[in-house]
């Protein structure tokens, strides 16, 4: 697994470095937004690990910049911050996983290695839910031909209901797919991720495509 870590904390990307060295996991260091940014869109990693605090920008900036130039490497965010806003914020930049300070790095590893072990959906490219179109190769949706724009987490959550048209989905179901096992089914963040997807591709269209089952999960289709 290769890992770049964006932190310009140097005890604790020193703690990072050594902690990932002892698993056998090959890190890269930057340590401001910009070298972040550049290393990041130049190579190849298995996850990224991002401080929210950084020189030049937050990580919530530089996740939002990295999907908008298309690097869709998995992206852990490491912050002080415990609020349902920057679990939000962090969910909107385009982050899967999100780790407040300080963690246990048995913590940190098993989140890594979860996050590394996603393997993309093997299904066909482009999918039509009534007027929906939706490319999985591009990431690209659209509803009666306009483009809809999505954030990561809206995009994965988008791809489940895809590939399980008509099911009712759990929430567990949901979260093991859009975060990993560490994530708190019980928390409202996924109420939150839905009421999104729901605004950009149903508020204005008919039918609705997404409907809520209460005390069941979610349903996907007209």
């Amino acid at each position: 697994m290769r890992v770049l870590i964006v932190e310009d904390d140097p005890e604790l990307a020193a703690l990072l470095r050594d902690s990932l060295r002892a698993q056998r996991i090959d890190s890269t260091l930057a340590t401001s937004f910009a070298e972040g940014c550049n290393r990041a869109s130049s190579a190849t990693f298995d996850v990224l690990i991002l401080d929210v605090r950084l020189p030049g920008g937050s990580g919530f900036e530089l996740c939002a910049e990295l999907r908008r130039r298309g690097v869709m490497t998995p992206v852990l965010m490491l912050t002080a911050l415990d609020g349902l806003d920057d679990r939000v914020r962090g969910l909107d930049a385009g982050a899967d996983d999100y780790l407040t300070k300080p963690f246990a790095v048995r913590e940190l590893v098993a989140r890594l290695q979860a996050l590394a072990r996603r393997r993309p959906a093997v299904t066909a490219p482009v999918h039509h839910v009534h007027d929906l179109e939706i490319d999985l190769a591009r990431r690209e949706v659209r509803r009666r031909g306009r483009a809809v724009a999505l954030t990561a987490k809206e995009f994965a959550l988008l791809e489940l209901f895809v590939r399980h048209p008509g099911e009712v989905l759990d929430r567990a179901t949901i979260t093991a797919h859009v975060w990993d096992d560490n994530h708190d089914p019980f928390a409202n963040v996924l109420e939150v991720l839905v009421r999104r997807l729901r605004r950009k591709i149903d508020d204005g269209f008919e039918p609705k495509l997404i409907t809520t089952l209460r005390g069941a999960g979610y349903r996907f289709g007209p």
